[in-house]
C-alpha cells in the first residue's frame, strides 16, 4: 500500500531538515510512537494503534537508508512486529523538505506500507483515510517542537555526519512518555466511522466472546 501526503510547517526548512535527521526529536511528534533506545544508526521503539476495541502494539526499529542533504531528502526503513500476535508491519518512508519561504516549509512524505495481522484485516481500508489526518497532527506537533527549540540547537542537528566520539556498539536507552494508541476509527472521523462502525461492533462482540472462552479454558486448566 503506497500513500503520499504533504504537510506545510511554519518553520525554516533548515530546522525541519534537522529534525527529520534526529529521530530522538521527531519520534514524539508522530501519534502513537515512542522511541525507546538507540544503537548506532538503529532506532528502536514501539507504535500503538487500535481499531475500536482491538489493540495492537508494534515493536521494531527504524534505520536511515538514504540521506541527501543537498536535495533535503531522507529515506527511512521502519520494521515492526506485533508484541501480542502474528502481525508484521514494514514501511519505506521517503521525506523531502522544500522551503516555501523564510519561515514556511513543505514536506512531502511517501510511504510504502506493508502490514499483516488483526489490525490489517480490520483497519486496512481505514489507513488511507486516516493517514492525511495523522500527518496533520504530526505537522502540528512538529511546529510546536520546533518553536520550543532555539535555532542554534536546530542548526547543530543539521549535520548528518556521525559523531566520531560515539560508540556505535553502545545501546542508549531513551526516556520518553508512553504514547496513547492511535484509534483509527476515532481519527477517521464520523463519515468513515459510520461506514465501518458496524464492522467494529462485530469485532467487539467476537473479541469479548474470545476473551470469555480463554478465561474458561484457564479455569479448566
Amino acid at each position: 500500500m503506497e500513500m503520499s501526503n504533504e504537510i506545510e510547517v511554519n518553520a525554516p526548512a533548515g530546522d525541519v531538515w534537522a529534525a527529520f535527521n534526529n529521530v530522538e526529536r521527531i519520534a514524539p511528534c508522530l501519534p502513537g510512537a515512542q522511541l525507546t533506545e538507540i544503537e548506532g544508526e538503529e532506532h528502536r521503539g514501539v507504535v500503538k494503534v487500535k481499531v475500536g476495541p482491538v489493540n495492537a502494539q508494534y515493536k521494531g526499529k527504524a534505520t536511515f537508508i538514504e540521506r541527501d542533504q543537498d536535495a533535503m531528502k531522507v529515506v527511512i526503513l521502519a520494521e515492526g512486529r506485533e508484541t501480542r500476535g502474528q502481525g508484521n508491519a514494514s514501511a519505506t518512508i521517503t521525506a523531502t523538505v522544500e522551503a516555501l519561504g523564510d519561515d514556511r516549509t513543505r514536506v512531502g512524505v511517501t510511504t510504502d506500507l506493508k502490514i499483516t495481522g488483526k489490525v490489517a484485516q480490520i483497519g486496512r481500508n481505514l489507513i488511507p483515510d486516516v493517514s492525511a489526518k495523522i500527518m496533520d497532527q504530526f505537522a502540528g506537533n512538529l511546529e510546536t517542537m520546533l518553536s520550543d527549540t532555539s535555532s542554534d540547537d536546530a542548526s547543530d542537528d543539521a549535520s548528518t555526519e556521525p559523531d566520531a566520539s560515539a560508540d556505535d556498539s553502545e545501546v542508549r536507552a531513551v526516556s520518553s512518555p508512553e504514547p496513547e494508541a492511535v484509534d483509527l476509527l476515532d481519527v477517521a472521523g464520523p463519515p468513515v466511522a459510520k461506514k465501518f462502525g458496524p464492522i467494529a461492533g462485530l469485532v467487539a462482540v467476537l473479541w469479548i466472546i474470545r476473551r470469555i472462552f480463554k478465561r474458561k479454558k484457564k479455569k479448566k486448566g
